[in-house]
């Protein structure tokens, strides 16, 4: 009997246990199912400030100077000497010689006139004495009105027209001799030599090439929208001291380096092939020769541009990201995406310029998205970097 008892114990333990988890398995609570939920998707958003901003055009000109000019011999000789400033790059003054022709022999040509004046002189002077000699006599025996001839007339008129001829040869001797000296009619720099000394030139035989440098300009091509933001009268041409403020950069020596400069007139029409207007930027004094501690701006140098544009007032910027195709924005609303149409004002490569369509403080985003339903669920991050305009964003870099 123990040997049996033995053997049906765990049989009856094993059988309570499976009993017991039974009624377990039994009395659990029924689970609901649900339906699997994908979470809404996570966008960037921004906040919309609103504001003035400049709408300021940028464009790439090469520096140039104002005048230009090639030097040339009005008359034929020898190049006897020349001046120190007479060098590729060298400055000189006003009026100031830098070659001497050879003037020996119109030196003798100017003697010659005078000499010839003199003996017109004098023969106008014998043939006034003789008219007035004529006349009395005539006075005294003749009757009646004295002819022309009898009162010398035609010789009087031929002798002050010898004299107005040996005059006015004089003076083309003397003006033959002083252009033997070559000057420049402005302050100016050398750009490159066309001949030295000891060379036999003749009238019209280019010398050396020459700018003023009182002033540089930059001509800048705009397109007819950039146009738009700036306060030009086109119709003008000339705009003196009264059109838009220019800053200039470039990279001349070591680091970027500025100036400043202002639109002083613009082409007489815009450029048919690639449909722009040309702005002249006057620079006044590039050199520093008269303003110190002014910036060398050098000739040929290639420099961006930033022309003062009209301002706005109550626009936002926003990343060129945020704008959707028909010129909408998302708003985020609620956790919930809608299209809202804007007015764009200004396309920048980076960012857009909105006039109308958003208030300040509504987030607007600017993530990627493949498929958006006009009031779909999203959860949002704030994007807080600052924004930047274009060029903000190039002085920082």
């Amino acid at each position: 009997m123990k040997r049996r008892a033995k053997l049906l114990l765990p049989i009856l333990i094993l059988a309570a246990g499976v009993a017991v988890a039974a009624a377990i398995i039994k009395a659990r609570p029924e689970v609901e199912r649900q339906p699997a939920t994908a979470p809404a998707p996570l966008v960037r958003v921004v906040e919309v400030r609103l504001g003035e901003l400049p709408l300021n055009v940028y464009a790439q000109g090469t520096v140039e100077p104002r005048n230009e000019a090639t030097l040339v011999a009005q008359v034929g000789g020898r190049i006897e000497r020349v001046a120190r400033q007479f060098a590729e790059g060298a400055f000189f003054r006003r009026d100031q010689t830098l070659l001497w022709i050879e003037d020996a022999d119109y030196r003798l040509a100017v003697a010659q006139a005078e000499a010839a004046v003199a003996q017109a002189r004098v023969g106008l002077e014998r043939e006034q004495a003789e008219a007035e000699l004529a006349r009395r006599e005539w006075a005294e025996l003749g009757e009646g009105e004295a002819s022309p001839l009898t009162r010398r007339e035609p010789q009087l008129a031929q002798a002050r027209a010898s004299l107005a001829a040996a005059e006015a040869a004089l003076e083309q001797a003397r003006l033959n001799l002083a252009r033997t000296r070559i000057a420049a009619p402005y302050d100016g720099r050398l750009r490159g030599k066309l001949a030295d000394v000891g060379q036999f030139v003749g009238p019209g035989t280019p010398l050396a090439t020459v700018y003023s440098t009182d002033a540089a300009e930059i001509r800048l091509p705009v397109s007819r929208e950039e146009l738009a933001f700036l306060d030009l009268d086109l119709g003008r041409g000339d705009f003196g001291d009264q059109g838009p403020a220019v800053r200039l950069s470039g990279q001349a020596g070591a680091g970027t380096q500025s100036w400043a400069g202002r639109v002083v007139r613009a082409d007489g029409g815009f450029d048919p092939r690639t449909r722009m207007l040309g702005l002249y930027v006057e620079v006044a004094d590039p050199f520093g020769r008269r303003t110190a501690g002014h910036e060398v701006l050098p000739m040929g140098l290639f420099v961006e541009a930033e022309i003062e544009g009209r301002a706005v007032a109550d626009v936002a910027l926003l990343p060129r990201a945020a704008l959707r195709a028909g010129d909408r924005v998302l708003v985020a609303t609620e956790n919930r995406l809608l299209y809202r149409p804007v007015q764009v004002v200004r396309t920048l490569s980076d960012e857009v310029v909105v006039g109308s369509g958003l208030q300040a403080g509504d987030l607007v985003c600017v993530s990627n998205l493949e498929t958006v339903v006009d009031g779909m669920r999203v959860r949002t991050v704030r994007d807080d970097a600052p924004l930047e305009t274009e060029k903000q964003r190039e002085e920082r870099l």
